[in-house]
């Protein structure tokens, strides 16, 4: 699917920022199709009886954005990196939600988990329960703000090293060395909190 042309979606963003509430309206069809890829990214290796979808899933994010004052975004890149994160925090309030129903009903089956995808895996061929990964990203977020935001961008929003610069403002060697100490770190912090 070819991406939106960066300078309409750049100009659309600077209106929607400088109150053109209309502004936020149009530029949905332009990046449609890419965040229904950034959701599909999410649900790859969830269960297939989700009762959330892709398309739900966007919309939901979409809610979230137009409730929210105009942002300011940087670029197309921290829009898709924002609507990531958005859709992630979508994802980890459903499973803890669900994860409390089933508490509360006594119910012992496993936890709402998630796959990482193979080309960013923290644990082949192992599933990852997706609360404890927010969790340790927020532990990392404590830690060290900006290998938290690398991942986010990386895994859930699947920017490439040279966006991830760009968003960011730092050398892409800086993205790739951060990126691999955070995998360590977040592999070492999943397996010691793990079951």
């Amino acid at each position: 699917m070819p991406e939106p042309p960066a300078q309409p979606v750049s100009e659309i963003l600077a209106k929607w920022q400088a109150g053109d509430e209309e502004s936020l309206r149009r530029l949905v069809p332009l990046v449609y199709g890419e965040l229904r890829r950034i959701a599909h990214g999410h649900f790859r290796n969830e269960r297939p009886d989700h009762t959330l979808q892709t398309t739900a899933l966007v919309h939901e994010a979409y809610l979230c954005l137009m409730k929210q004052h105009p942002m300011d975004f940087q670029n197309r890149e921290h829009f898709f990196a924002v609507s990531a994160n958005l859709m992630r925090q979508i994802l980890v309030q459903y499973a803890r939600r669900r994860n409390a129903a089933k508490r509360n009903a006594r119910n012992k089956v496993a936890l709402e988990s998630v796959r990482l995808d193979s080309a960013m895996t923290f644990f082949p061929k192992q599933t990852v329960d997706l609360v404890a990964l927010d969790d340790a990203l927020n532990t990392l977020a404590k830690l060290d703000a900006q290998q938290s935001r690398i991942v986010e961008l990386r895994f859930f929003a699947g920017l490439s090293i040279e966006e991830t610069s760009r968003v960011l403002g730092v050398s892409p060697a800086t993205v790739k060395r951060d990126w691999a100490t955070a995998r360590i770190w977040l592999s070492r912090e999943m397996r010691d909190t793990g079951p």
